[in-house]
């Protein structure tokens, strides 16, 4: 089948750089150092069997509609009222990706004459839906609040600053309470994306919004459930009337067939057994914590690692070079560690790096472990004084 020739191209561009994407599997029984199931609900057998419990009497496997049509039920009304009490919000409403939520939200919430301030390192998705917006759009450079003051001059209509609670490939963390002052300060709308929060902060996993006490003062937060919640889908979080207004005229809401009752009742289970999690979630701050000082002990400090929050449970391992990333995560898998390179254009050019997730089921042994096989790894050029 004939294939145009700028296609080709662009794949034989990506080959030459050492950076074009290819599905790939690792070997079983590797230590995972890679997946985003930091609590370990992906792989619970008391998730497994409480789903199964309630669906022992139940065996639908599709919606069979959009939940305007036959796709709604009693079951998914509920489960978004559990999902706003643990998060303190007045209203939840059900997408069916984290990805679907944003684009949902930003391609319909900021109107034609209002602007759109986002943070330079925002998830595709964010940045997906607001290219599709009639809003004005500026980004800002990565947590400086500073220069979204100065930026704010260019706003116009209702304003929305769009940031993550916890960044996917930096590891650090967006500086909450000062957005929130800012724009309680200048009237703006901050939404916040809490996909790498949902489950590890906050009393009972509820977020680090809630755990900052800033819940009154976000519009909106986006909570993903197939990070720390080992499921799948997402939900926005807000007040009634917002709620109202997306299911009105959210597009992805609309036009998609809902969450089968599977998918419902492991966000539910999920959601029941986060207060049960306390322990893992203090595991996972301990190992990140242990990663950290590992470093520091090690006088290690890679290039744009100095943000990594100490709790954070996303490290990263910079090295100049794509065929040396692939060669480091090769010889990680060979000892028995799952961890993965991550290259441009998710990460910027020149910022490739091997992207290390901590859970609570790997020990203090696995850590060190890996740290002994990084740092022989280490480019000494750019090693930096802690």
């Amino acid at each position: 089948m004939k294939v145009p020739n700028k296609l080709l191209r662009q794949l034989e561009t990506r080959a030459q750089k050492g950076i074009q994407r290819q599905l790939t599997t690792v070997a079983a029984g590797l230590i995972d150092f890679s997946s985003n199931d930091y609590l370990g609900l992906a792989q619970s057998s008391r998730l497994a069997t409480a789903v199964a419990h309630e669906l022992a009497d139940n065996p639908a496997h599709g919606a069979t509609g959009s939940r305007l049509l036959s796709g709604n039920s009693a079951f998914a009304q509920e489960l978004e009222d559990t999902i706003a009490n643990v998060h303190d919000a007045e209203a939840a409403l059900l997408f069916n990706s984290g990805y679907a939520a944003n684009t949902g939200f930003f391609s319909s919430v900021p109107q034609r004459g209002d602007t759109i301030f986002y943070d330079e390192y925002s998830h595709a998705s964010i940045k997906d839906g607001i290219r599709l917006s009639f809003a004005q759009s500026y980004p800002f450079r990565h947590n400086d609040v500073q220069d979204l003051r100065q930026k704010l001059s260019r706003a116009q209509g209702d304003v929305y600053v769009v940031v993550e609670s916890l960044y996917s490939m930096d590891g650090d963390f967006a500086p909450l309470p000062e957005l929130a002052a800012l724009s309680q300060e200048q009237g703006l709308y901050l939404v916040v994306d809490e996909a790498h929060t949902n489950g590890l902060f906050g009393l009972n996993g509820s977020g680090l919004v809630t755990e900052l006490g800033l819940q009154q003062q976000i519009f909106a937060r986006t909570m993903t459930f197939g990070k720390a919640l080992g499921c799948h889908g997402a939900a926005i979080v807000s007040s009634k009337i917002l709620q109202q207004f997306l299911l009105n005229f959210s597009r992805p809401f609309i036009y998609t067939t809902a969450l089968p009752l599977a998918s419902l009742s492991a966000i539910k289970q999920a959601y029941r057994l986060l207060p049960e999690l306390e322990m893992e979630r203090e595991k996972v701050q301990q190992l990140s914590i242990l990663y950290r000082e590992l470093q520091k002990d090690s006088n290690v400090l890679a290039p744009f690692s100095e943000k990594q929050a100490k709790n954070s449970p996303i490290q990263a391992w910079h090295l100049p070079e794509p065929q040396a990333l692939r060669h480091l995560a090769a010889v990680l898998q060979a000892n028995g560690l799952d961890v993965r390179p991550v290259f441009s254009p998710t990460v910027p050019a020149g910022k490739e790096r091997l992207r290390i997730v901590l859970h609570a089921f790997n020990t203090q042994e696995q850590v060190q472990q890996l740290w002994n096989l990084l740092i022989q790894f280490h480019p000494k050029d750019i090693s930096l004084q802690v």
